[in-house]
Formats: structure tokens, C-alpha cells, sequence
């Protein structure tokens, strides 16, 4: 449903990487990987339009993202390095604001925030949470969302090994229901996924 065609993009004259091809189809998980500074966030800014590639396309369905932008994001979550979390609103009020944004209509809010260990402090203002919570509030769109492809920069990030855990077991039930799941991580995946595929960036590029 996603494929990459001769992306190409520089930054400051320097090269982050070139040609670069690769697809992804229901229930597929694409882990890239590469040292600070390879161009995996950029990457996956890329695909999403939120970084103009210098040379390349990206498809959806076979069809070019530009053309269909608002279909495409309508099939696409994102989580960024940033959390989107306001800290004057409580963890249920950012999701009751995040959902009206994407004209959720009908959500669980408080199970979404039970499963990613928060039950109990959905009323309390985010300013007063760690800043692993705060990644724990954002995750919890993921219990929320119908998106066909998960975009997840370090997920991973401020959250401890059982959260680890919890995350690569709802990427599974994602995958298994035709899902597709693309996600930069310094971690390597610790549950066994068949459909694994690994994109490198570096001095190497490499897909396989």
C-alpha cells in the first residue's frame, strides 16, 4: 500500500540519503534504523509531506500522496519526537482534543489511558506527570485510532521495558488486522514479528 521511489533528500548540502526505494503492505512492521543524524526522523517527515524530499515519490494505494492528501492522512497516524500533549489539560481532555481534531466520534478515552498505565490520573493536569507519562498519553491514540499505517518516531522513548512490551503486543493486533506499522527505534524489537523488515540509513543504505 506504501511505496518509496528514489527518495532523495539533502539538508545543509549534505546528503542524508539518495535512491531510496522501499514498500510496505498490510500487516508488515518496518523498524529504520542508523546512527544520530542519518535522516530517520527526516525520513519519515518525507513521507508524510511534512519535509519536502529533494527528489523521489511516495504512493499510497498506487497512487501519488500529493495527489490524495487528505485521504492519505486520513489513513496515517503519526507520533512524532514531540508528544502534541498540552501541559495545561489533563491526559483526558488532550484526548477528547486530539479525537475532535480527527473527527474521532466514538472513543473509549478512559480504557485507552487504563491500557497504557495511566487509570487513575486521567484528571490531572499533564504539567504534573513524568515525561515518560506525557509519552504514555500520546500513545494512547493508538488504542484510539483506525489508521491503516502507524508513522512512530522512538516510541520507545521514556518508556520502561514493560511499556516496551505492551507497545510491540498492540503493534502485533495492529499488524494482524491488516494494519502496517513504520517506526524509527535505538531499541531492537524484542518480540518476533514474521513480516519484520529493516531499513538502514547511514553510510550503508539498506532494505531488507
Amino acid at each position: 500500500m506504501l511505496e518509496v521511489q528514489g527518495l532523495t533528500c539533502f539538508r545543509q548540502d549534505r546528503c542524508l540519503f539518495a535512491d531510496l526505494d522501499f514498500t510496505l503492505s498490510p500487516g508488515d512492521i518496518c523498524q529504520i534504523e542508523g546512527p544520530n543524524g542519518a535522516g530517520k526522523s527526516t525520513l519519515l517527515r518525507a513521507l508524510l509531506g511534512l519535509f519536502r524530499a529533494d527528489e523521489g515519490q511516495v504512493s499510497w494505494q498506487q497512487q501519488n500522496v500529493t495527489k490524495q492528501q487528505e485521504n492519505f492522512f486520513q489513513d496515517v497516524l503519526y507520533l512524532g519526537h514531540k508528544f502534541a500533549i498540552s501541559a495545561d489539560l489533563s491526559p483526558l481532555q488532550n484526548l477528547m482534543s486530539w479525537s475532535e481534531l480527527h473527527s474521532i466520534n466514538t472513543a473509549n478515552f478512559e480504557y485507552a489511558l487504563a491500557q497504557v498505565g495511566l487509570a487513575g490520573l486521567e484528571d490531572i493536569p499533564c504539567h504534573s506527570l513524568s515525561a515518560g507519562q506525557h509519552r504514555r498519553v500520546a500513545l494512547a491514540r493508538l488504542w484510539l485510532s483506525s489508521a491503516k499505517l502507524w508513522v512512530l518516531d522512538e516510541p520507545f522513548t521514556a518508556i520502561d521495558k514493560a511499556g516496551v512490551a505492551l507497545l510491540q503486543n498492540k503493534f502485533q493486533q495492529h499488524m494482524s488486522a491488516g494494519g502496517m506499522v513504520l517506526i524509527t527505534t535505538h531499541q531492537d524489537l524484542s518480540l518476533q514479528f514474521d513480516s519484520l523488515k529493516t531499513l538502514t540509513l547511514g553510510q550503508t543504505q539498506e532494505f531488507r
